[in-house]
């Protein structure tokens, strides 16, 4: 009997967590493919971006409101110092990243933007050196060196290859780099309670969508106010659409955010990891076939070295996922015991994932995106090194 117990729990587990990684494969590539279709008729990406942020306020407000109506605990609340101060910084980043990551899809293909973002792993561990959150090692070079010779392979004499697009990407890539290192030093101040990412993305969403406004009122804001498809519009069918397929791509935002969070809360870090370098494949496949991507022998090589150097990443992890010096997280004021509503775990081990797991992302066209993991300092002592291994992986499942 306890045989046949042990069987069918590890058969629920195994489905649940296939159920999970569909679900998350489903908003993440989903997204990835929606934003590129919906650039094609509708030219202001930035216009699009900060409409995701505001669907994804909208229901991470809602989401606060009903857990703490179900939990009657009040929810976190930053003061103005500690939003502005700690807050800003990471969300401007993440505006960016997302802003011209979406941006790109006016000039670049699905593959290469999916082989460019990954690469965003590159500049995580440049920045993870500088503001010395990893130490320099052999294993560490190594990855740089496989992601950016894949990179360079990939874009090499590429015959669908775009300058401005690919500057773009790159540079949301570069960006990504410095919001990944920001989030994880924002992570480190776990007395800020910001450990739920339906807290993060809420008190996220509003600073993004002010730092993306500027770039948005330069850049598009004359062109939209003369569009028909907007405020000049005449037909009202016509606006009611083009509002529903950017209120869609907001739902899908949102929904990636959270199915990251499912993910990592229900399994770990690195079932999101190994997901994460699957969807890339699996994205580039129906890229080619969906989208006509033309991919060369030499496209392909360059993008096996690139995730070669990416798994070589997942599994130095995997191998040393805890450092000596780590220690576990405060728990958030007001954060975690809502966790207990949204989904329960039995093991120790997803109990410390849960609390540790933090989404960044406003909108996934961010992808990504897409969460975020980190050993966060106890009272006095530092800050554990292997957060900056969490916060990769996670990172470069969600591009």
């Amino acid at each position: 009997m306890g045989r046949w117990a042990l069987d069918v729990a590890f058969m629920w587990r195994a489905v649940l967590t296939l159920g999970l990684v569909l679900l998350y494969y489903c908003f993440s590539i989903g997204i990835t493919f929606y934003n590129k279709w919906l650039t094609k008729s509708f030219h202001f990406p930035l216009f699009m971006t900060m409409l995701h942020l505001a669907v994804i306020f909208l229901f991470s407000a809602l989401s606060r409101a009903l857990v703490q109506c179900s939990s009657h605990r009040a929810r976190v609340v930053l003061s103005w110092t500690d939003y502005l101060r700690r807050v800003a910084p990471t969300a401007l980043a993440t505006a960016l990243d997302v802003g011209l990551s979406n941006w790109s899809f006016l000039y670049i293909t699905v593959s290469l933007y999916t082989m460019t973002k990954s690469s965003a792993v590159l500049f995580i561990l440049i920045f993870s050196l500088i503001f010395k959150l990893e130490e320099l090692r052999a294993a560490l070079v190594l990855v740089v060196l496989l992601i950016a010779g894949g990179l360079f392979m990939f874009t090499y004499k590429s015959t669908q290859f775009n300058v401005e697009g690919f500057a773009l990407v790159l540079g949301a890539s570069f960006i990504g780099g410095i919001r990944w290192t920001l989030t994880q030093i924002l992570l480190q101040k776990a007395e800020l309670g910001l450990q739920n990412p339906i807290d993060t993305m809420f008190h996220l969403q509003p600073l993004m969508f002010l730092g993306l406004f500027p770039l948005f009122a330069v850049f598009e804001g004359l062109h939209l106010s003369t569009s028909e498809k907007i405020f000049r519009f005449q037909d009202a069918g016509l606006l009611l659409r083009v509002l529903g397929s950017l209120f869609l791509g907001g739902i899908l935002a949102f929904g990636l955010g959270f199915s990251e969070f499912l993910l990592v809360s229900r399994t770990s870090s690195l079932t999101l990891s190994i997901a994460g370098i699957f969807k890339e494949v699996c994205t580039l496949l129906l890229a080619a076939h969906l989208l006509g991507d033309q991919i060369s022998l030499l496209n392909w090589l360059g993008f096996a070295l690139c995730l070669s150097g990416i798994s070589l990443h997942v599994a130095l992890k995997a191998l040393h996922p805890r450092g000596d010096g780590a220690h576990k997280p405060l728990k958030g004021l007001g954060s975690n015991p809502d966790l207990e509503l949204l989904l329960r775990t039995s093991q120790p081990e997803e109990e410390d994932n849960e609390e540790e797991y933090f989404v960044a992302q406003g909108s996934s066209d961010q992808p990504g995106h897409q969460p975020r993991n980190s050993a966060a300092p106890g009272p006095s002592g530092p800050p554990g090194k292997r957060g900056a291994w969490h916060l990769l992986s996670l990172a470069s499942a969600s591009t």
